[in-house]
């Protein structure tokens, strides 16, 4: 993780939001209350939004970045929902938290399947429990409550996540490997992808090798046993999928997929001068599409305190 290409300003404190890929995804049921078992394998990348604190006057929040535009800048922005949630936990403990000035860069698409909003949430909660460690395992016992994803976003680690997200097993060995994100421009509903699942009790996932993955042959090998639930029905949403991951398969991906209710597809290649090598080509013959190349590692975060 490189957070030195805009060094944050004094006295400020800066987290990476890493994009989340679901590199495998199997929904194996569906509960009273409409939230779905999920078995998936969740690893992520060592590039995404970034989220800065200072102290400040009053509570505030500021976005900028390429994806900054139509994002809420009030309580309908999962960030300042973690704040609240960091709020109540400080208060329970006995902590004062001053107000904050929040501030962040938004480099990831929206509703685009890798957990931006998620991991921005995470970052926040990352970025409290660092400034008042007393306050990390309450904050990571309840940020479930912001969202399925927002617990494995906090912990940023390789991990295999079941039920609707709060059980997670972290992978004990996984190889860095470049990747490629990319995605066609068009938003995916998850509620409409999940509203769309032919079938809601599927297989779960094979198991995991007990020593984890040795290589990046191993970790492809084990992927061609598994699936994307959710990547027929966003493609019944937003058929550009398809297109997207022929053009990823063009370019010699060694394995490419949809992620998590998409529209981003996933693609892993040999070396991270070929994954460079095959952004900068899909940007000139598709501009209209978001590509990143950037690099899978066990974990990409500090744990929290």
């Amino acid at each position: 993780m490189d957070l030195s290409e805009r060094p944050a300003p004094a006295l400020r404190s800066v987290a990476l939001a890493p994009a989340k890929i679901n590199l495998a995804l199997h929904v194996t049921g569906r509960r009273e209350n409409g939230y779905h078992d999920l078995d998936s394998l969740v690893v992520f990348a060592e590039h995404g939004d970034r989220l800065w604190i200072e102290a400040a006057d009053a509570d505030r929040l500021t976005i900028d970045g390429p994806f900054a535009a139509g994002l809420p800048l009030d309580r309908g922005n999962l960030v300042l929902r973690a704040l609240d949630l960091a709020r109540s936990v400080a208060a329970r403990s006995g902590v004062v938290l001053p107000p904050l000035g929040i501030h962040l860069e938004k480099n990831l698409p929206l509703a685009s399947g890798i957990g931006g909003g998620s991991a921005d949430a995470a970052a926040l909660l990352r970025l409290v429990a660092e400034r008042w460690p007393a306050l990390g395992a309450a904050l990571a016992d309840e940020a479930l409550a912001l969202g399925a994803d927002v617990p494995m976003c906090l912990s940023g680690q390789a991990a295999r996540v079941r039920g609707v997200g709060e059980i997670a097993a972290p992978v004990p060995r996984l190889p860095r490997f470049a990747l490629v994100l990319v995605n066609c421009g068009a938003p995916v509903s998850t509620p409409a992808a999940f509203a769309a699942l032919e079938r809601r009790d599927n297989p779960a996932l094979p198991p995991l090798p007990e020593a984890g993955f040795g290589d990046l042959d191993a970790l492809i090998a084990y992927l061609r046993q598994t699936r994307n639930d959710l990547e027929a029905p966003a493609l019944g949403l937003v058929p550009e999928i398809v297109d997207v991951s022929a053009a990823l398969a063009g370019e010699g991906a060694l394995f490419q997929r949809m992620s998590g209710s998409g529209a981003t597809v996933f693609a892993i290649f040999e070396t991270d001068a070929a994954a460079q090598a095959a952004v900068s080509r899909l940007q000139s013959r598709h501009p209209r599409w978001w590509a990143m190349a950037s690099s899978v590692a066990e974990r990409v975060v500090r744990p929290c305190p």
